[in-house]
């Protein structure tokens, strides 16, 4: 791919961006941990902020492997966007559900969203242009599984819509990455 960076990230590595990006989901794990010292509305147990490290810490590798990779601010951003939400889709699920409670069995078809993202970015081999249509590809499933639910719980289904704004996003900005690659080469 055009563009790479060839050592140390392009100045990534050692970047303030990085330490905040690694930071930052170590310190929103302690927002929980502070708030139940001084409320009963925030009870979390061990299983919960396991959970939610796993997500964070998971988001937080996936852009980082995808900002070292390239100098394009694009890309990034565009990875940015799609790990978002990815991110969204997952936590939403967990805490409320998207359609109708956590527990209904219809929002495990929102995965799919997830699943279509990266399988198509892995066939793409995370070039521009194929994620490109990766991200186009999970916005259509996002959209399709939404709109099917609006009959479900339209409050839950118009707010997943907008997830799928995300998608499409991220979608510009990878073609958007493509023509500065191209422009670049």
């Amino acid at each position: 791919m055009a563009g790479l960076a060839r050592t140390n990230g392009g100045g990534w590595r050692g970047s303030p961006w990085r330490i905040a990006l690694w930071g930052v989901p170590a310190l929103l794990l302690l927002v929980p941990a502070v708030a139940m010292r001084f409320t009963d509305e925030v009870k979390w147990d061990g299983a919960d902020f396991a959970a939610m490290a796993i997500l964070l810490f998971t988001a937080a590798g996936a852009f980082d492997l995808a900002a070292r990779a390239t100098l394009s601010w694009a890309y990034r951003a565009a990875a940015a966007v799609a790990v978002t939400a990815s991110f969204l889709i997952v936590w939403i699920n967990l805490a409320v559900g998207m359609i109708g409670p956590e527990d209904d069995p219809y929002n495990l078809l929102f995965g799919g969203a997830i699943a279509v993202a990266l399988i198509g970015a892995m066939l793409a081999r995370f070039r521009p242009a194929g994620m490109a249509r990766a991200m186009l590809a999970a916005g259509a499933w996002q959209a399709a599984v939404a709109a099917a639910g609006l009959t479900a719980d339209w409050r839950g289904g118009v707010s997943t819509l907008v997830l799928a704004g995300l998608w499409l996003v991220a979608a510009g900005l990878f073609l958007r990455a493509g023509r500065q690659e191209a422009g670049a080469g």
